[in-house]
């Protein structure tokens, strides 16, 4: 049975706290609830819970340097994730009536490939990295809701074999577990740099990438 979300958090914190201090100082307080529900409006479905409720805990980071999750991801507070998902769904409606040469087709039952997918509006983005990746979380009611998912422009949606990416509070899991153990986690190793914040060191080629086909 995987932890509550909130019991990862309490575990990345305390490591955090002891090992990574610059990185646990740039932790931002808990979302202002009327910003989560903003944000419900805005991509016009309720947020999944364990989303809200790592929103909740912390409103994403502090600075935009800093990362958390594995693969030098930032996570994104409840403004930016609407912000975010304006811009990837805008992409989503160019890239769909081009490539079908009618207006964009919302239902997920007929995308196939990852060049299609990329910007669907039920993959909700989550956090980010330095050279514009995302990670998102799948909203659609079929077999991978609450799945994880890698966002480029270039390669789409990659759907990541790895068990860490079934759901949000198995991915705070692993995290929680590979600081606490020094274990790589798909590749990644928990570091601290020379100014007491988090990094992940990438120890090998992943290979368990695909892109996705629904």
């Amino acid at each position: 049975m995987t932890a509550p979300i909130s019991e990862s958090w309490t575990r990345i914190e305390n490591w955090l706290a002891e090992h990574a201090p610059a990185t646990y100082a740039a932790l931002a307080p808990p979302a202002n609830p009327a910003d989560i529900a903003a944000t419900e409006r805005v991509i016009g479905r309720p947020l999944l819970k364990p989303l809200v409720m790592s929103l909740l805990r912390h409103d994403g980071l502090l600075h935009q340097r800093g990362c958390l999750l594995p693969g030098f991801y930032r996570p994104m507070s409840a403004r930016e994730i609407a912000a975010a998902w304006q811009l990837f769904t805008g992409f989503y409606d160019k890239r769909t009536a081009d490539e079908e040469g009618e207006e964009a087709d919302y239902d997920f039952m007929k995308i196939g490939f990852s060049s299609v997918l990329y910007g669907h509006p039920q993959l909700i983005p989550i956090a980010r990295d330095v050279s514009g990746g995302c990670l998102v979380l799948d909203h659609r009611p079929e077999i991978d809701r609450g799945r994880v998912h890698e966002a480029e422009a270039v390669e789409g949606i990659m759907r990541v074999s790895h068990e860490m990416w079934t759901s949000l509070p198995l991915l705070m899991k692993a995290i929680a577990t590979s600081l606490e153990t020094s274990q790589p986690l798909n590749g990644y190793t928990p570091a601290v740099d020379e100014e007491q914040r988090l990094y992940w060191d990438f120890m090998a080629l992943r290979n368990d990438r695909t892109l996705y086909r629904s």
